[in-house]
């Protein structure tokens, strides 16, 4: 990380909107789901986790290739499930070459345009979510977009509003 580089927090979301750009490459058009994950038809294509020792960050990227886990407990797909054959290190290319240009971004232009790229392709405003805590507490609510952070906005049905930092956020 740079001392000019904006938030690392953000780098989730940096790293999902260039993995969808690079799925997007061959033909497939997913879905991102707060605040990394592709979904395509509802099922998980793909998951990204971040990994901070010191001043550096490690991003992993899983991406099904040629098959799905089974056995979970949300429905799961992969490229070659949507009729996409790809060769790993293509695709490794194609991300990181993808992943180069959103970092270039990031770092020049700041957050703003990883932040509208991420909510073009994500679910609509709107759609609702349960976000899970790791305190255990779960709350329900419509998407209402992202913050400047990109903390995800939940709508509560009395109205008011929560800033979700981290969970695990579920479609209904």
């Amino acid at each position: 990380m740079r001392p000019t580089d904006p938030s690392p927090a953000t780098l989730a979301l940096l790293s999902a909107v260039a993995l969808e750009e690079a799925v997007r490459a061959f033909g497939v058009a997913p879905m991102l789901k707060w605040p990394n994950d592709l979904l395509v038809d509802g099922a998980k294509l793909s998951g990204i986790l971040l990994e901070r020792a010191g001043d550096a960050i490690a991003v992993g990227i899983g991406v099904n290739l040629a098959a799905a886990p089974e056995g979970l407990d949300r429905a799961a797909t992969s490229l070659a499930a949507l009729g996409v054959t790809v060769d790993p290190e293509i695709f490794a290319e194609v991300l990181a070459e993808s992943f180069g240009r959103w970092l270039e971004r990031w770092r020049g232009e700041g957050m703003w345009p990883v932040h509208e790229r991420w909510l073009a392709k994500a679910h609509p405003e709107g759609t609702a979510l349960t976000a899970r805590l790791a305190d255990g507490s779960s709350f329900d609510g419509l998407f209402g977009g992202l913050d400047s952070s990109g903390a995800l906005i939940l709508r509560l049905a009395d109205g008011t509003t929560r800033a979700i930092h981290a969970g695990d956020v579920f479609l209904l």
